[in-house]
């Protein structure tokens, strides 16, 4: 049976720019580019897990509008249940601006206030039936905090093992890092939260607010991890990148599965910096979220 992963979050439709470099403040550049792709850390998470093979339920809002009614068919198309994906009335859906370096391929993302902002603790605890079947919980921070309290409340009441990726980055009180299992931050976040440059002391940070396991993705730097099966790193496979938009969503969601799974926590990182390496070389933020035949060898 495929593990059951819940994914509380945002939904986005992604409009992308490809630029011959990112402009400078008051700065327009020219010429670019132009592409329409599923966005949205949390849909972006649902895609990732369900295409490493996970069996996904996806909690979130979307507007009464056609970004919204595409977001869904995008959505469904992966399989994921929407059971709990609802209309928030009058407001839009959700939309990031994203401009990426057509070079460097590092990406500037604004993300605009929509039905993502609608998501609250009712819609949440109305979600209780498929907090209570799954085997992870994943969520971001692109949605209130009380949406993120409920998620710790319920992960914690039901004993559920909960991923949470702090991006982008808030003030988290104690008790919600403490009711996380596993914190997923890249190095910009370990620094905002822990107050500290050296990672091996954010590191220690995180273990010391109650998180159970912590991970810090580097981008072409690989990954550290350490929990209660020991540390270590992870070194990230050299490849071209094409598009780095979603590579940490696409890494969120592939860890999630591989928990979910029963590997270990090194087993899991390596596996879901694979993908995440392998999704870089793709444009699109879902589109270009790899299949789980194409990472690990097997459907």
């Amino acid at each position: 049976m495929p593990s059951r992963i819940l994914v509380v979050g945002s939904s986005n439709t992604d409009l992308v720019i490809y630029c011959d470099r990112l402009p400078r403040p008051g700065e327009t550049v020219l010429g670019g580019e132009f592409q329409t792709f599923g966005g949205g850390k949390g849909a972006n998470q649902a895609v990732a897990a369900a295409r490493a093979g996970g069996n996904v339920t996806f909690v979130a809002a979307r507007g009464a509008d056609d970004f919204g009614k595409a977001a869904r068919d995008r959505l469904a198309a992966e399989g994921i249940d929407l059971d709990y994906f609802q209309i928030a009335p009058g407001v839009p859906s959700g939309v990031a601006l994203i401009l990426v370096d057509g070079k460097t391929r590092d990406n500037l993302i604004a993300v605009a206030k929509s039905a993502n902002d609608a998501l609250d603790f009712t819609m949440v605890s109305a979600a209780r039936p498929a907090f209570a079947r799954a085997d992870v919980v994943i969520a971001q921070l692109e949605i209130r905090d009380e949406v993120i309290e409920a998620v710790a409340g319920l992960c914690g009441e039901l004993g559920k093992r909960w991923i949470l990726n702090p991006a982008p980055t808030r003030p988290l009180s104690q008790p919600v890092l403490a009711a996380v299992h596993t914190i997923v931050v890249n190095e910009h976040e370990a620094k905002d939260y822990s107050g500290v440059a050296d990672f091996d002391q954010a590191v220690r940070w995180f273990l010391g607010q109650g998180c159970k396991q912590v991970v810090v993705t580097l981008g072409s730097e690989g990954v550290i991890y350490a929990g209660a099966e020991g540390k270590g790193r992870i070194a990230a496979p050299r490849v071209q990148p094409v598009d780095t938009t979603g590579a940490g969503d696409c890494f969120v969601g592939w860890l999630g599965v591989g928990i979910a799974d029963g590997l270990s926590l090194a087993e899991a990182a390596e596996q879901a910096t694979r993908a995440a390496s392998l999704k870089v070389t793709r444009a699109g933020a879902q589109a270009g979220m790899p299949y789980r035949a194409e990472v690990t060898g097997d459907g």
